[in-house]
Parts: C-alpha cells; sequence; structure tokens
C-alpha cells in the first residue's frame, strides 16, 4: 500500500500542503514556494516495513525523524474508519525543537495584515491530505493506498514524481501571499483566483464577485475563501448545542470529537476552532489525532487535569482512554442529502460507554446563555425547504460572529481606556504606561456598557466572563492587544520626536552621554518601524532618519566615527 501526503503550506493560506510557521531565507531556492508551502510528502505503505516516507519534495526541506514518524501515522485513516475511494483530511502537529531559519521581513508583514486568527504560528506543522484506497488484486491485503493534496492528487496518481516537480515549479512563480489582495494563481492549466485575508475586510456572509479585470484564460477557479469550511454542513448534527460548543470553545475547555471518519473529526474541530472568529484560537487543537502520536501519553495521563486541546480521533479507544476528559462529541455517519439530520443529544459523562456509544455531546456543562431559539428554527426550516447550503452557512456564521463580536467588543473597550491620553505623550520624556487591567473595573463597566448593547441572548454574561478571565483565551487576547497597545505608544512618541520643532535648541543643555542615548532609542525605533513592528508613515520614518543624521553631526568627530563606522 502507498499512501501521499502533504506536509506543508501554511496556516489558512491555501488548501495545498501542510502548514509551517518558519520560512527559510529569502535567498534558497525555493523561497516563494515556501512562502506557500513548505514541502509535499509522499507517504508509503508496506506490509512488511508500515509507513515510510516515499518522497518529500523540494528535497532539500528537512523534517526530524519524530516528525517524519508523525507524519507517515497521520497520513493515512485509522484502521477503523473503513475509508474507500478517495477522501481529505488534515492534521496538526507539533514542530520539533531544532535549527529552524529565522523569521524574515516577509513574514512579518504577512503577520502585520493578518487577521489575529490567521497569523502564522512558530511552533506547528499543519499538514492537508488527500487520501485514495481503491481495490488492486496486485496487493496482498487487495487495497492501493494514497494520499496527496487535492488538485494535484488525480494528475499525481498517474504521473507521479515528475507531476510533483512540475506543480512545485509554478508555485515558486507564485507572488507571495499578502493580506488584502485577491491573486491569480496558475497551476496544472488551471488559474486560482484567491482573495488572502485581511484585518480590516468586513466580514462576507455572500460569496464574493471575482475581483480581477484581466482576460485570463482559462477562465479562473474562483476560491471564494481560503480559510472558512462550510460551517453549516459541518454543524448540522449539532444545531442545537452550537451556542454550547461556542462557549466551551471561548474558554478553551477540552473536548474530544469522536468521528466516523479523519475527513468528519478534522472538519469538525476545524468548525469548532473558526466559532471564535476574529478572536484567535489560543488553545492546542489537533484536527486528526491517534494513538500513534507523540502526544499520545501526554493526552491520556489521568495523573493530571486534560489539557486544552481539542482532539479529532476515529478510534472507539479513546472513549475508554479518555472517559475522564470533561467533554466528548460523539457525532455518527453523515445523512443522505435532503434528510433532516437528526441532532445529537446532550447527556451526561456517567452515560458514556465504552461500546456502544450513541452520538451525543457528553458533558456536565451547563451553558451561561440561553439558547437563540429563533436562529434554530430558522436554520431547521431551511433544511426542510431545501435552503442552499452558502445561505444557511450565512446565516449560522453571521450568528457567531456576532455573539462573539458582543463579547469582546466591552473588552476592547474597556482596555481601550487603559491607553494613556495623546496629549500625555511628549517627545523627550518616556511614554507613561498603559494601565493595569483590573478584572473587577471591567465587570462594574458591563452595566452601562456590556454585551446587552449589541445582543438579544439572555444569560448568565458575567458568569462567562469570570470563567473567560481563567481561560487561555483571554491571556492570549490581553497579551496581543497589550502588545499592540505597546507598539502605537512607541509610535505615538517616534512622531512626537519627529513633530517637535527645534531639536537643536534641546540639545544644547544635553550632555553628550543624553545626546547618544537618543541617537540609539531613534535607531531602535527605526528598526522596528522598518521591521513593521510599529505603526508609523513613511514620512515620519524619513524624519526620523533625518533627525538622527542632524543629531549625530552635531557630535564631535570620534563619537560620529563610533555611531557611524566607515
Amino acid at each position: 500500500m502507498d499512501a501521499l501526503s502533504g506536509a506543508g503550506p501554511r496556516r489558512a493560506r491555501c488548501s495545498l500542503g501542510a502548514a509551517s510557521p518558519e520560512a527559510r531565507a529569502a535567498a534558497a531556492p525555493w523561497a516563494r514556494f515556501s512562502a506557500w508551502l513548505e514541502c509535499v510528502c509522499v507517504v508509503t505503505f508496506d506490509l512488511e516495513l508500515g509507513q515510510a516516507l516515499e518522497l518529500v519534495y523540494p528535497s532539500d526541506f528537512r523534517l526530524t525523524d519524530k516528525e517524519k514518524s508523525s507524519i507517515c501515522y497521520l497520513s493515512f485513516p485509522d484502521s477503523h474508519s473503513g475509508c474507500l475511494g478517495d477522501t481529505q483530511f488534515s492534521f496538526r502537529i507539533r514542530q520539533c525543537s531544532g535549527q529552524r531559519s529565522p523569521w524574515h521581513a516577509e513574514d512579518r508583514r504577512y503577520n502585520s495584515g493578518a487577521p489575529m486568527s490567521l497569523q502564522r504560528e512558530p511552533a506547528h506543522y499543519f499538514g492537508y491530505v488527500y487520501f485514495r484506497q481503491v481495490k488492486d488484486s496486485s496487493v496482498k491485503r487487495g487495497y492501493f493506498q494514497k494520499a496527496l493534496l487535492s488538485l494535484i492528487a488525480p494528475e499525481y496518481f498517474d504521473k507521479l514524481a515528475p507531476c510533483l516537480e512540475a506543480v512545485c515549479s509554478e508555485m515558486d512563480e507564485w507572488p507571495a501571499p499578502v493580506p488584502g489582495q485577491t491573486l491569480n494563481l496558475p497551476v496544472m492549466g488551471v488559474v486560482l483566483q484567491v482573495h488572502i485575508p485581511s484585518r480590516v475586510d468586513k466580514p462576507e456572509y455572500s460569496p464574493p464577485k471575482p475581483c480581477s479585470h484581466e482576460n485570463l484564460l482559462p477562465a479562473p477557479v474562483i476560491l471564494t475563501s481560503v480559510h472558512e469550511l462550510d460551517l453549516f454542513r459541518c454543524f448540522q448534527p449539532v444545531l442545537t448545542h452550537v451556542q454550547t460548543l461556542w462557549e466551551l470553545m471561548l474558554l478553551g475547555e477540552p473536548l474530544v470529537v469522536l468521528a466516523p471518519s479523519p475527513a468528519m473529526s478534522s472538519e469538525m474541530v476545524l468548525a469548532l476552532i473558526s466559532c471564535l472568529q476574529p478572536l484567535k484560537f489560543c488553545c492546542d487543537y489537533r484536527p486528526y489525532f491517534t494513538i500513534h502520536d507523540s502526544e499520545f501519553k501526554e493526552f491520556t495521563t489521568r495523573t493530571q487535569a486534560p489539557p486544552n486541546v481539542v482532539l479529532g480521533v476515529t478510534n472507539p479507544f479513546f472513549i475508554k482512554t479518555l472517559q475522564h476528559w470533561p467533554h466528548i462529541l460523539r457525532v455518527g455517519e453523515p445523512k443522505m442529502a435532503g434528510d433532516l439530520p437528526k441532532q445529537v443529544k446532550l447527556k451526561k459523562p456517567s452515560r458514556l460507554k465504552t461500546l456502544d456509544t450513541k452520538p451525543g455531546l457528553y458533558t456536565a456543562y451547563s451553558a451561561h446563555l440561553h439558547r437563540d431559539k429563533a436562529l434554530l428554527k430558522r436554520l431547521l426550516k431551511g433544511l426542510q425547504k431545501k435552503k442552499p447550503w452558502d445561505t444557511q452557512t450565512a446565516l449560522l456564521r453571521r450568528h457567531l460572529l456576532e455573539l462573539t463580536q458582543s463579547f469582546i467588543i466591552p473588552l476592547e473597550h474597556y482596555m481601550a481606556s487603559l491607553m494613556p491620553l495623546q496629549k500625555n505623550i511628549t517627545p523627550w520624556k518616556t511614554p507613561p504606561q498603559i494601565r493595569p487591567f483590573r478584572q473587577d473595573d471591567f465587570l462594574r463597566s458591563l452595566e452601562h456598557a456590556g454585551p446587552q448593547l449589541t445582543c438579544i441572548l439572555k444569560g448568565d454574561w458575567l458568569g462567562l466572563y469570570r470563567r473567560f478571565f481563567k481561560s487561555p483565551h483571554f491571556d492570549g487576547w490581553y497579551r496581543q492587544r497589550h502588545k499592540e497597545m505597546a507598539q502605537k505608544l512607541e509610535a505615538l512618541h517616534l512622531e512626537a520626536i519627529c513633530e517637535a520643532q527645534n531639536i537643536e535648541a534641546w540639545m544644547k543643555d544635553k550632555s553628550e552621554v543624553e545626546v547618544v542615548d537618543l541617537v540609539l532609542k531613534l535607531r531602535e525605533k527605526l528598526v522596528q518601524a522598518q521591521g513593521h513592528q510599529l505603526p508609523v508613515k513613511e514620512a515620519t520614518l524619513q524624519r526620523a532618519q533625518l533627525y538622527i543624521e542632524t543629531v549625530i553631526g552635531s557630535l564631535p568627530k570620534d563619537l560620529q566615527a563610533v555611531l557611524c563606522p566607515p
């Protein structure tokens, strides 16, 4: 048996391979390719040897033995899945510690414009698998198996390695993904038109129209989204529990998703973590997880509380192994198109049996917010009337987006109130500090500026916020917002310095040490701004450079030589 797996494209850029957080240096032979994809892997299954990595392309891409082992096992559905024909799924693995190329300016530029939920991660690879299993009488066990990425897989199965080389060479000619841009990407005689999401994009509830005015032959294949799933299709069997699941995701609760196949488990896990957009999901998640994973012992130990991770599994063995976890979602086989899906029931964990477990959400958690019955009625009625799935998905995604925004907006407003006033930022003094976040002060502010202003749902919002403060998502959100505010503070201080009218007058009564200190601080801010770490205008950067030259020119020749060596 053989299997073919992609282990290389980056997070939420394109569904071609497995995403990685670190790009190789810009001068590397495959630098442009690595802006989209790290590598493509072909995995082979031998009856005597088991899974083995047959091919990695580009051939110079280095994976550790541990990473290779994880990719091999995760590229095949579990033996309990019984996948025949073609199926696609995804996985996520930790990068092993070791020598990696440092991030360069392109990475920072992408992250500075990308939505929080779609920024590159520094510690994981994302794998996208195309798996094919067909009967083959020439193989002892009767199956020929391969897995690769959906667009190039059919060609690969016919033409093998030369096809991979040709496709990768085409991708190496693609421009880098820039947030906010719509790109036309040629591959295998097809043009893919993709929009790279930007943090300033407005939420789209319907498929966007083609943005290109070029006369492209052949006509482009328009990918309306490179990062969003068909949310309604994923959540059909759990519609009655969507808000409870949203709360569990918001609080970073440990959750096991047991599904019949890797395709269903990975789609459900990715749908769950996308519930929080635009909030970044700060916990671990594994769209497809097996007993062979290197973190198996870590995740199944009973000597400590379950970690904050969402696990997608297919092997019923996990019911017994993880029955101490607080939340388990079991989903059944998908229904035929047009059938009204049977909603899984909410059950107590004590009813979880090792064998013959029925679909359901097994949890003792009580939701803080009341269920939106009107939304549920509209969605189920839409199913009965066979409304288009993209319409149903738009309705569900809008509801989840508005729910998340209603929860986050009060936090954003309170956080903004902690920023020093701009009038208190003066050129020649250290800028004032951001005031500390006080949870009690925030909770008191909810009475007049809470989520009730934008959301009609009733319930225990205060209790939900209190639990949120203990979650990894609050910590991740607060750290990111504090970092952005600190950068804004630095930018405002740089602007204040550059707008000062007479720097020569300031230097008159200053010692050489103070003047040199100003040069060093300006240079540090300039480097940060040029690396897209400070939100400043180009004119400010030019003025800062001019100030540095002016200040250095006022110093003695020996100091000038130190600060500006030949």
